[in-house]
């Protein structure tokens, strides 16, 4: 069966979208910078989440980034002479409500997304860069890929929720640990702590990272929505609340035709094709 890939306009050449299969394929595309998020990158990336994540054709989102980095973070050198004026005349406060509306459009958007995300990491994500794929659903890594916080070595903090999101995939031990010292941990390190779902030889990253959003993508959308849910608010919510929530969305499901598809598929002893409704 023929595949058509459709190429989506970002806005910049430093971001590349395409849709193949119902697999939106995002790509940081500064390669000579290590995927820097930059004053073009970043909105674009923005608004392409925002964009594939509310299109019914689209099944999955998958991001990656383009040469050998996922995404180093921010652009350390537009940290000093370089930096944006209009940024610079505004107040405390003004600059704490642009980075948190940055922030929410940005990793806020990308965990808020209610269908499959995936990060494939074919070399360093940091600081921010770390943040946006530990917000992804799945993240594989190539076998030469590393990770840092990085915040350390330039005198920050913290932003974009990368605290949050790494004590929930580490434990607060080793969320304490990677922030304090900004080591790089390297992809074997990475899986066994639960950093990353899987590490792949770097020639093959790419290829399943592919076919893995590809199958989530053929899923039934609805029953994926919904297992987010259930999933998110087991972090929130005490045990009965979150089983009664999942007994009103199971319900839900059942009365999908997807859910009847499955159903005679499986009686039928064939492959379902779901339609998401």
């Amino acid at each position: 069966m023929a595949t058509t890939e459709t190429k989506i306009d970002t806005g910049t050449d430093e971001l590349l979208c395409t849709i193949r299969d119902r697999v939106a394929v995002i790509t940081l595309n500064r390669p000579e910078a290590r995927n820097a998020l930059s004053d073009r990158l970043t909105p674009a990336l923005r608004s392409m989440i925002k964009a594939c994540g509310e299109n019914p054709e689209v099944g999955a989102l998958l991001i990656t980034g383009a040469g050998t980095a996922f995404c180093s973070g921010g652009d350390v050198k537009g940290m000093g002479a370089h930096r944006d004026p209009k940024r610079l005349a505004m107040s405390y406060d003004e600059k704490v409500a642009d980075l948190q509306e940055r922030q929410r459009l940005l990793t806020g958007a990308l965990v808020s997304v209610r269908k499959p995300t995936i990060a494939a990491l074919p070399g360093p994500a940091a600081g921010a860069g770390l943040a946006i794929a530990m917000a992804c659903d799945i993240r594989i890594a190539a076998e030469s890929a590393f990770v840092s916080t990085g915040y350390l070595r330039v005198g920050l903090s913290g932003d974009y929720g990368i605290a949050w999101l790494l004590t929930r995939l580490v434990g607060t031990s080793r969320a304490r640990e990677l922030m304090f010292t900004a080591d790089k941990v390297d992809a074997a390190r990475c899986e066994k702590i639960g950093l990353v779902n899987r590490v792949v030889p770097d020639a093959k990253l790419q290829d399943e990272s592919f076919a893995l959003a590809r199958s989530l993508a053929e899923g039934p959308t609805i029953a994926l929505r919904y297992m987010k849910d259930n999933l998110d608010e087991a972090l929130l919510f005490d045990f009965s609340t979150a089983r009664d929530h999942e007994a009103e969305r199971l319900i839900r499901t059942t009365m999908t035709a997807d859910h009847k598809e499955a159903v005679q598929a499986f009686i039928d002893k064939r492959k379902a094709v779901f339609r998401g409704n």
